[in-house]
Order: C-alpha cells, then structure tokens, then sequence
C-alpha cells in the first residue's frame, strides 16, 4: 500500500496530546457527578477510570487516539491499539472490549487505508485477549486513530497513581526516545533500523509488565505517554505525596536518541512537558541539556513506570530497568536527576 502516513500531519502519536497545564484546570470549577461507586476518577489525573461493580470487580475505563505515528497503517494500528490498551495494564486490569475512535479522510485516502489501520488494530486486540465491538468513525482532514477499552480489575491487584511510599524503588519497562526517533524518522535524520526499532517498541503489550508488577506486589503504577517520563513520574509524585529520584545513568534510551535531541530534533510536546513540570524537576550539573530533553520527550504506547518494595524488587529488576527511588517529600514534591548511578 503506497502511503506514507507521516505526510498527513505535524506532530505524532501523544505528542499531539492538549500540553498538561492547560488540561488541568478544565474540571477544576466544574460539579462533577458523584457516585460512591467511582473508586478513581480525574482527581489524581491517572490512566484509567475505575468503577466498582461489585466487592470482587471493578471496571476499567479509558480512552486513547491521536494521528499516525508510523508510515504504513498497519504498523499505526498495531501501535494505536497497544497505546490504548497500555492504560488498562497500568491499572492491574485485564482488557476485555474496545470501541475504535475514527477520524478519517476517506475520499483522500480511500477506506483500503483505513482496513489496514484497522486490521493492525484487531491483530494488537487479539493478542491482549480483548475484542472489538464496534465504533465510531466522522470525516476528518488529518488522520486519528485509537480505541475506547473497557476492562476489569479485582481490587487486590488494583494498581494506581497514588499509592508510592518513601523507599520503593522505580522500575521503568521501555526504554524512552519514541516522540524524538519520530521527529528523526520524518526528518530524514533516523535509520531506517533506528525506525523500526522504535515502531517495534511501541507496538509491545504492556501486558508482561503489568503481571510482573502485580507479581512483587506494586500497588502504584503509570504508564509513560504523551507527557514524557518526568511529567507522568511528576504526576505519581504529586499524587502520592513524595518526591523522587532519577539515575539518567540507568534510564534505557533508543539507539541514537541523545544525538537526534543534540540536533533539536523535538516535538513540541517536549517543550509543553517541560513547562509543565520543569519548575518542578532538579537536574544535576552534569545533566546536559540533551539528556534533559529526552526525559521530557513524549512518549506514544511507552513503558510503565512502577513503584515496587525493595524487598521484592528483583522480580522485576531481572527483565525491566532499576530507574531510581522514591523519598520522602519536605514540601511540594520533587523529582531529582542525577548523573550516575544512585546510591543504595
């Protein structure tokens, strides 16, 4: 299918995302229904909506698309499915349906191109064990693609936003740079290797890590998406009342993602992320800037970021990244990155 997706757009996958201060304040003054059945809503901005069905089942909810991420439209639904079911693992659930999300140029394009976007969608569907029940799709001038998904929870195995404790250590599963390897890719920066490296990164389930999780007995948890990792890592800190710390040493990055943000190779979701949670953030010295701009670097159908006991920490810290510690907080939360590897 001769089609370059990437000629339809300006930015990619969450990096399209509405930047995280102007979103915080739109529910702020609104009367929002209440209902005690709502276990997590809006408040602590988490992946996911969980709804109580009864004393063993919660429900899972959520809600994800965005424009093409990857030329060809099979890889984009591939990804755009793995993005959208990524919130129901980082809340411990089990995907089970999925609505598709639709915004589409189909006299420009013609429907071929959107069976494939949809058909990489369905095969992603397939392996996480859920099914698609139907959808909604309108006329749009730049493609967007994703999916509603609807899932269950047992409570014991609820994971949210808001449960890291001072001593837990923080496991990311993905290594970062997709938002800065896409910016390369349509520049003509990025090999055609480094491209598919990173389109191979995002299509992975977050499934695997989800169970490992659950399995050392993690109870706080985020994926990392469109607000790159300190904005989501800024996002667990404030709403567990800690602050955290960063080894940059230790955090995995796509091949040649340092060199392309060294070129300014960015989205300007990084910029956004940056304002948002930046003032917020104390890099070391050492630091530079480009290693900086990696860490604000949206992500699209990124790792999770966890916050596992020490003492159970190995069954996670034989397939996933060490990252870094929670700490107490004495004031507003923080995050701190340093250089090197952190001490023990």
């Amino acid at each position: 299918m001769n089609v370059d997706l990437f000629s339809l757009g300006c930015e990619c996958g969450c990096a399209a995302k509405i930047p995280a201060d102007l979103l915080k304040g739109i529910l702020q003054d609104l009367d929002l229904p209440k209902n005690p059945s709502l276990v997590i809503g809006p408040e602590t901005l988490d992946d996911a909506g969980i709804y109580k069905i009864n004393d063993d089942c919660y429900l899972v909810q959520t809600v994800d698309f965005f424009p093409p991420v990857a030329r060809e439209p099979y890889t984009y639904g591939q990804i755009a499915a793995a993005n959208s079911l990524s919130d129901v693992y980082a809340m411990g659930g089990t995907p089970l349906t999925a609505l598709a999300i639709v915004c589409f140029p189909a006299q420009r394009l013609g429907l071929d191109v959107l069976k494939e976007i949809t058909r990489g969608a369905v095969d992603k569907l397939r392996d996480a064990g859920a099914v698609l029940v139907g959808g909604h799709s309108i006329i749009d001038e730049q493609p967007k693609y994703g999916l509603a998904v609807t899932g269950t929870v047992m409570p014991r195995e609820l994971m949210d936003n808001a449960h890291a404790q001072s001593g837990d250590v923080l496991i990311l599963t993905k290594p970062l740079g997709t938002g800065t390897t896409i910016m390369a890719a349509k520049g003509g920066a990025a090999t055609k290797e480094q491209e598919e490296d990173a389109n191979r990164v995002m299509r992975i389930l977050n499934d695997e890590a989800a169970l490992a999780a659950r399995e050392c007995g993690a109870k706080c948890c985020t994926d990392i998406t469109g607000f790159g990792l300190l904005g989501h890592a800024m996002q667990m800190a404030r709403a567990s009342g800690v602050s955290m710390e960063l080894g940059f040493s230790k955090i995995p990055l796509l091949e040649g993602v340092l060199e392309f943000a060294a070129m300014g190779l960015l989205a300007g979701a990084t910029y956004a992320n940056r304002k948002y949670a930046g003032e917020a953030v104390d890099f070391a010295e050492d630091v530079t800037l480009a290693e900086q701009d990696v860490l604000f670097d949206p992500q699209t159908s990124g790792g999770l970021l966890v916050a596992c006991r020490e003492d159970s920490v190995q069954k996670m810290a034989d397939n996933f990244s060490v990252i870094g510690r929670v700490v107490e907080s004495t004031g507003e939360p923080r995050v701190s990155v340093l250089k090197a590897q952190l001490a023990k």
